[in-house]
């Protein structure tokens, strides 16, 4: 007796969960997947593995919203559905009307905090204003003194490897990216180009991959579970390292500003700013931002400013090694506005390097660092396809295969073809968003490009890349492994190998 009356709570339950959300399952049939569903678990089957079948999950649902003519499909996580979006039409819609991050960025949370990126509406809103004069061009002038001198030292630290055959570029070009931010952002010198067991590092690493390992596990989403487990332990335990480390760096700037303002009355209005400084003042000195809200924001910068020019960079190198014809163009330029000089290369200089601009924008469209964004969908939304969005429900914009939109691109869409970005005008300006779209899209993403531009400059002057891997017999390459680690990064590690240009000349 006790059985039955389970199973028709069980049965009843079910019912009421059905009719309750009876316009989200309408959805989901009309978004028309043409994936396998299973009862309970949607699409998680997908996922489950390592980070190479999560971002191959993301790449078949990606691909099965391309096979529809409105560029949508379902993707069901469990019992949550998500609207996977890879039209750019309905992605300008979606990202200019939907600011609140889905649920999945709570995860992130846990280690950066109220951080920008992350952050609910009602934070980010008022932060991005305090962001967005902190890229002044007068800032990022002064920045690309640093990315140059960090990139010099990059550049020797690589030229210890020259012509011995690959190594996993990734883990250099990190280090240089790491001791950038570290000194634009804070005004601290990491050294972690040279000295990689750095706590800070170890810290950043461990915090970044259990965000990773959270979202892509279903069964860790709960808080009761994830906060029973030593590894939520261990994040905390470097969390509250890495907190006390940069609330000291906070206070010793608030003193070193007020003292400033004591002897001269003012702050400099000529003088270029760390984010640190910025975030200090721009907020309303002792009166604005608490030392914790600035370490959340540092937080962020350091994440987007780590690890996405880094990935970015790395990608630029890696394809570079498989196209010799394309790398001889881009040396050429260099040549045309260099010369043979090994010189640091100055602000004036990136904005000559439009081929160069255009590989680093290729190189985006076909591995963008953020494969997919995601929004909450809090009030109800008609599409130009006539598919109604309604709340309780997710969206992913999957830029991955976004980018791979032939309708956009042409049926050439898988071919690196940098040309394309030379002298023509987008069908869509959502068709190419490798730094998110819409109001929340990335602040940073002319500092971010001028870090790239810099550091490939310097690289691709002195070395010559050559690929780790042969081509097939018809000179072709595999297939770049790809795996999901919050970014979207090369599963075998960037790896590439150097020669010296002198030896090659």
């Amino acid at each position: 007796m006790l059985i039955e009356l389970i199973v028709l709570v069980t049965i009843l339950f079910l019912i009421h969960q059905r009719w309750t959300n009876r316009e989200i399952y309408e959805l989901g049939k009309q978004l028309n997947s043409g994936i396998k569903t299973f009862p309970l678990i949607g699409h998680i089957y997908l996922f489950i593995g390592d980070n190479v079948r999560i971002m191959k999950a993301f790449q078949i649902i990606g691909l099965d919203a391309l096979n529809n003519k409105n560029g949508l499909t379902s993707m069901w996580f469990g019992n949550k559905l998500y609207t996977m979006v890879a039209d750019p039409e309905a992605a300008d819609l979606i990202l200019k009307n939907f600011s609140e991050k889905d649920d999945l960025a709570k995860f992130a949370s846990v280690f950066i905090g109220n951080g920008s990126i992350f952050a609910p509406v009602p934070i980010w809103r008022p932060r991005r204003k305090i962001l967005i004069p902190m890229f002044s061009m007068k800032n990022l002038k002064y920045f690309t003194t640093i990315f140059s001198s960090e990139s010099q030292i990059l550049a020797e630290q690589i030229g210890k490897t020259a012509g011995k055959g690959p190594i996993p570029v990734f883990k250099y070009i990190s280090a240089y990216t790491m001791d950038s931010i570290s000194q634009t952002s804070m005004g601290y010198k990491m050294n972690a180009q040279k000295e990689s067991d750095h706590f800070f590092l170890k810290g950043f690493d461990l915090g970044l991959n259990s965000i990773v390992e959270r979202i892509g596990q279903p069964w860790l989403h709960s808080d009761v579970i994830y906060k029973s487990l030593p590894r939520y332990t261990k994040m905390m335990e470097h969390k509250k390292e890495m907190w006390a480390f940069m609330i000291e760096l906070i206070r010793n700037k608030r003193r070193e500003l007020e003292e400033n303002k004591s002897t001269q009355g003012q702050y400099e209005e000529d003088y270029h700013k760390t984010f640190l400084e910025s975030l200090i003042k721009l907020s309303g000195g002792d009166d604005g931002y608490t030392d914790d809200e600035i370490v959340e924001e540092l937080l962020v910068i350091l994440v987007a400013g780590t690890d996405t020019s880094a990935v970015a960079a790395s990608f630029v190198l890696l394809v570079l090694s498989r196209y010799p014809e394309i790398q001889e163009k881009v040396f050429e330029e260099l040549q045309e506005v260099f010369g043979d000089s090994d010189r640091p290369s100055t602000f004036d200089d990136l904005p000559r390097l439009k081929y160069l601009d255009a590989v680093i924008k290729e190189t985006q469209r076909l591995y963008t660092t953020s494969p997919v964004v995601t929004r909450k969908v809090d009030k109800e939304f008609l599409l130009p396809s006539g598919i109604k969005l309604v709340p309780g429900t997710g969206i992913m914009v999957n830029i991955w295969a976004l980018h791979r939109n032939p309708r956009y691109w042409g049926e050439d869409v898988e071919q690196f073809r940098p040309e394309r970005f030379l002298d023509i005008s987008l069908k869509h300006p959502a068709a190419f968003m490798p730094f998110s779209y819409g109001p929340r899209n990335c602040v940073g993403y002319q500092y971010a490009m001028l870090s790239l531009k810099t550091v490939l400059s310097t690289l691709l002057r002195r070395y010559k890349l050559l690929p780790a891997t042969k081509p097939n017999s018809n000179s072709e390459f595999p297939p770049l492994r790809l795996k999901f680690d919050l970014m979207m990064k090369d599963a075998d590690g960037f790896q590439v190998c150097f020669e010296s240009r002198s030896k090659v000349a």
